[in-house]
């Protein structure tokens, strides 16, 4: 059990450094002018959500050391099911001032199993 936590986790880390590739140097502007970045993004994220729920059926301990992973659960499902009412802000919001904090619990996480 312990393996697939640790795949899901290195899942979450690549995707993460994915989504820091993608937005290198953009602003706001620039995210909202470039749809093949925002979609590779929001897919990103989707891995990212999708990851962290399969941890949380894995090992209960786990996914509490994740913050806010019943937050970042949330937003998966929003992006895989309310494309249409998915706020770009958010997702920019979300890329920059909470990616970083979740890369470093993920880190933390992987060094302790």
């Amino acid at each position: 059990m312990q393996l697939d936590v640790k795949k899901c986790l290195f899942d979450i880390l690549n995707a993460a450094k994915h989504i820091e590739q993608y937005t290198r140097g953009l602003d706001y502007a620039d995210y909202l002018a470039d749809g093949q970045v925002q979609a590779a993004v929001e897919r990103k994220f989707e891995i990212i959500g999708e990851a962290l729920n399969r941890i949380r059926k894995l090992d209960a301990s786990a996914i509490e050391s994740i913050s806010e992973h019943q937050r970042i659960i949330g937003f998966r499902n929003v992006i895989t099911h309310g494309y249409d009412v998915l706020d770009s802000e958010l997702v920019w919001d979300a890329a920059r001032n909470h990616l970083p904090m979740l890369k470093e619990q993920v880190e933390r996480l992987l060094e302790s199993l």
